[in-house]
């Protein structure tokens, strides 16, 4: 059961012999009342703040980029930036293809296309098509893949289209049988864009089948990891190339900065394409506790770190020093638990095999 902010509270306000809250009166708190919530949120302040790299604040986000342009903003939530998380590579151009929740961005065609929640969320066209534009380059080519699964085990094709119109063939016309039920079907293949404005069609006729993925990129546009230098180093090696006016340098990215007022982010060269997009790691800036039933992030094993922060303050707020260091100590060693399980992690895995091969070469053993 997740712990509330109501509940935190009032775990203080017990311990401190005071006059808890309930959820109509607790937006009307008074005197102690509301500077024990106060010194909730300042105690979750504090946690964070001592414990820093917290993987329940890790998150992925993406940036397309823009020829010619080659800085960026970063998260609006961002407290730390993974530096050797940054990696880029061709830009996905199926909007919500993997189906998670629903099928917005994708029109109807014949029947009447549905969401299923199988799998992580599906595309079913029972004897139904369904269609979506998206933006291409004229004469390059480009990857495909579509995963495919017959609920109802019938090996009837899925009918797959790309075209300069919704089920035209220009680009592509193929089908997609399913054999191995339980597993599905993926095609892959490629075609190669003669507008830009391609669309994707796809259709189960008279048959039901559940479509898991679209994915659809750039077939010349490799994933890589990008290198992160230092702005110094961008200024002094790269900036000046970047910053001549002409196209001549714009290129494949392959090196990432961050400036130094730690809102943006750069890469290097200046892109040549709008079908680049960058992916990177980041640590959230969590949201302060509001309403009675807001959930702390933390696991509700940690909910009496955050009241022995809080009593400390309330402690220290009364003038009470003795009780506000017993407060201090119990909350100093629980910390110490929530380093060790979330802020500790192994920067590789080590290999015994080479030491078992020299000790079984000599004669001897591994201890």
């Amino acid at each position: 059961m997740a712990t509330t902010y109501l509940t935190l509270t009032n775990s203080v306000l017990r311990e401190l012999n005071e006059t808890e809250l309930t959820s109509s009166t607790f937006s009307s708190s008074r005197g102690i009342q509301t500077a024990v919530k106060d010194f909730i949120n300042k105690g979750i302040h504090d946690i964070y703040n001592e414990t820093g790299e917290i993987p329940l604040l890790y998150a992925r986000t993406t940036q397309d980029l823009i020829i010619g342009d080659n800085e960026y903003d970063l998260p609006n939530d961002l407290r730390k930036v993974d530096m050797d998380s940054f990696s880029m590579g061709p830009k996905e151009l199926v909007t919500n293809g993997e189906f998670e929740s629903n099928i917005t961005s994708w029109t109807t065609g014949d029947g009447s296309p549905s969401y299923t929640s199988s799998g992580n969320g599906r595309l079913n066209l029972n004897s139904s098509a369904a269609y979506q534009a998206i933006s291409t380059t004229v004469n390059k080519t480009y990857k495909l893949q579509v995963r495919v699964l017959s609920p109802n085990s019938s090996s009837t094709a899925l009918i797959v289209r790309v075209g300069t119109s919704a089920g035209g063939t220009q680009n592509l016309n193929t089908t997609q049988a399913v054999t191995n039920f339980r597993e599905g079907a993926i095609l892959q293949t490629t075609f190669t864009a003669t507008a830009q404005t391609s669309y994707i069609y796809l259709e189960a006729s008279s048959v039901q089948l559940d479509v898991d993925y679209v994915r659809i990129s750039r077939s010349d546009i490799a994933t890589r990891k990008l290198t992160f230098i230092s702005y110094d180093n961008y200024l002094q090696s790269y900036k000046p190339t970047d910053d001549t006016n002409t196209k001549a340098n714009y290129g494949t990215p392959l090196r990432v900065y961050i400036l130094p007022n730690y809102t943006s982010f750069g890469v290097s060269p200046r892109p040549n394409t709008n079908e680049f997009t960058v992916s990177y790691n980041y640590y959230q800036t969590h949201t302060d506790l509001s309403a009675h039933g807001d959930n702390m992030s933390l696991p509700d094993r940690f909910r009496t770190l955050i009241v022995d922060r809080a009593k400390y303050y309330t402690y220290m707020l009364r003038s009470d020093p003795q009780h506000a260091q017993l407060a201090d100590r119990d909350f100093q060693r629980k910390l110490k638990l929530l380093k060790v399980d979330y802020a500790t992690k192994n920067d590789y895995m080590r290999s015994d095999t080479i030491a078992e091969s020299i000790a079984t070469n000599i004669g001897g053993r591994v201890n």
